[in-house]
């Protein structure tokens, strides 16, 4: 496969063209769309500064997160932090690392696991958000429905085989699985996970945060 070229977010008539990340909060919280999360006394969790030079890319932040005001504060959280080779202290404050879920408020539990993330609030504001991070050079694409709202028809026809084919998807993505206590089982099926993919994360992360 040839390189995967970033992909362009279709304008959107209803994405908000706001530029101050102050600005946009208050937007997301005012959307009609977002008004029973507003009514609840949630804040959107998302963040985004001009300084980051990672860009993680998730579904939605989990019940816990909610609860606490912390995008990945759980167990997910701590295993993508020990994935990326980082302390807790450098994924929040090394003011390098930006988080950006495809939603930026907890869907509530499914059947297994969590709801997905609502299909239309990346294309509302994922796009001036975006604009706003110029200095990005590394963006994890944490999970299933990251890599295809991302990757699109460029991935593979399993996630298995994209996230084992991750190079072909450098240097603009680097495509994870997500790292839910669900997903265990998985990465002892596949242990080149840990033996390949890991250790040229970190080493891709540790250039990014220099």
């Amino acid at each position: 496969m040839g390189k995967v070229s970033p992909i362009k977010l279709p304008t959107n008539r209803r994405c908000i063209h706001i530029t101050t990340i102050k600005e946009i909060t208050e937007a997301i919280k005012a959307d009609p769309d977002n008004a029973e999360y507003t009514a609840k006394g949630w804040d959107p969790l998302f963040h985004v500064l001009p300084t980051a030079t990672i860009l993680v890319i998730s579904q939605a932040p989990g019940r816990i997160a909610q609860n606490t005001k912390t995008y990945f504060n759980d167990a997910s959280g701590d295993r993508l932090r020990d994935w990326m080779g980082v302390t807790r202290e450098q994924f929040y404050q090394s003011d390098r690392i930006a988080v950006m879920p495809l939603d930026f408020y907890y869907p509530g539990k499914g059947k297994s696991g969590d709801l997905p993330p609502r299909k239309d609030f990346m294309d509302k504001w994922h796009e001036p958000l975006l604009a706003m991070m110029p200095n990005v050079q590394l963006t994890l694409l944490v999970g299933q429905y990251a890599i295809k709202a991302y990757l699109g028809r460029s991935r593979q026809k399993t996630l298995t085989a994209t996230v084992q084919n991750y190079q072909d998807y450098l240097p603009d993505y680097f495509p994870l699985v997500h790292p839910s206590p669900l997903n265990y089982g998985w990465q002892k099926k596949n242990p080149w996970f840990q033996t390949t993919v890991i250790p040229d994360l970190q080493r891709r992360v540790k250039i990014a945060l220099k």
